[in-house]
């Protein structure tokens, strides 16, 4: 097995585009690269020449993957020289590589072109070198076949990244569904028994007991609409589309106001204040803004005692920013953060810090040196 591995660790060092394209050269030129200091000491300095111009033609496909235009009139130019001055008689083994690698890494249209340049150089060498002969029509095998081989590997090339592609597709729109599906059979369901049972305590409470009743209602519509942004949710999640996930979720900067109007209904009392003109927010900014007030004003809720919140949200021309401050007392942990103890912070924070590296942004969290905690967002929004 130990020679096989390195085996196979030799052929993928090899297989590398670079790696390979110099092993190639060095290859096909040592001959040249022996051949010419040896012909100088043997009095030989025709064949020498010849092995001179051959070596540059070696040494202009170094770059054929990255350049493959240049590449070729480079070596077209070369072999032009060449055969003018009489040092060789035709083109060689690197003229056959750097038209192939015209068709394999250029676009159709822009082969073509270079190619019947390429051919009108070699045509008219062939044709002043020996104008008794149809040069025109070897000329036009010597360049359309390396080249038609070259457009036709690349076909084949996009062909099969295509597939995996799609194939990746579909392996991602599978388990799209299948997280829809234990979505649907595990958290909407419990959502819905929660409801119908807050829903049932409510409609069983005396008329008295107004406050427990209003918490309740509170619980009742709070796990209607959790029902509902996980139905759209799951609709995503289902969908064939190429629009994410927050794209359907129906939460957004648009819906901050009902969203400080829940959490005074819930006991905390909130001021959203927004300065700047208002505009459009890229999707996942948008869905950032939302879910970073939302986790602020619940985890104030949950652990300061007496709090007030505050939210201002400022649009400015590059950026969004986002604060939320509370003025409360930690109950058991550190306010917003939900870090008990002032310690290590909980999920909360975790998520948003993921939300904003998502958009880009920054994040900075912490209490306040006057007391409550801060929760500070900024998120670039995309330049057109």
């Amino acid at each position: 097995m130990r020679p096989a591995r390195t085996l196979l660790k030799i052929v993928r060092y090899f297989r590398r585009p670079k790696v390979f394209d110099t092993t190639l050269v060095v290859v096909l030129a040592f001959p040249a690269i022996v051949g010419v200091p040896m012909m100088l000491l043997l009095g030989d300095p025709s064949d020498a020449k010849g092995g001179a111009v051959y070596l540059a033609g070696m040494a202009c496909l170094l770059m054929r993957r990255g350049r493959p235009v240049l590449t070729a009139a480079l070596v077209a130019a070369v072999d032009a020289v060449g055969v003018v001055t009489g040092i060789v008689t035709g083109s060689n083994v690197h003229s056959l590589i750097a038209l192939y690698s015209l068709g394999r890494y250029t676009s159709g249209r822009t082969a073509v072109i270079a190619s019947a340049g390429a051919y009108a150089v070699y045509a008219a060498v062939m044709v002043w070198r020996d104008p008794g002969q149809a040069a025109w029509v070897a000329t036009l095998f010597l360049v359309g076949v390396p080249v038609g081989l070259g457009q036709i590997v690349q076909l084949r090339a996009e062909l099969d990244e295509r597939g995996r592609r799609e194939a990746a597709d579909d392996a991602v729109r599978t388990e799209r569904r299948r997280i829809a599906r234990e979505l649907h059979d595990v958290v909407a369901h419990h959502i819905t028994v929660i409801n119908a049972l807050v829903g049932g305590a409510r409609a069983t409470l005396p008329p008295e007991q107004e406050i427990t009743r209003n918490a309740l209602e509170s619980a009742e519509q709070t796990a209607r609409q959790a029902m509902s942004e996980m139905r759209h949710l799951l609709d995503v999640l289902r969908a064939d589309g190429n629009e994410g996930p927050d794209a359907a979720t129906g939460v957004g900067a648009d819906r901050l106001p009902e969203l400080i109007k829940e959490a005074g209904s819930a006991g905390l009392p909130a001021h959203l204040s927004v300065t700047g003109e208002p505009v459009a927010l890229p999707t996942a900014v948008d869905h950032a803004v939302y879910r970073i007030v939302q986790e602020a004003l619940t985890n104030t809720r949950k652990h300061a005692l007496s709090a007030r919140a505050n939210v201002l949200l400022t649009y400015e021309p590059a950026a969004v920013e986002v604060e939320v401050i509370d003025d409360g007392l930690a109950k058991d942990s550190g306010g917003i953060g939900g870090a008990k103890g002032g310690g290590a912070p909980g999920f909360g924070l975790g998520g948003m810090a993921e939300r904003v590296a998502l958009c880009g942004g920054q994040l900075s969290t912490g209490p306040r040196p006057e007391g409550g905690f801060r929760v500070h967002a900024r998120l670039p929004l995309e330049q057109t």
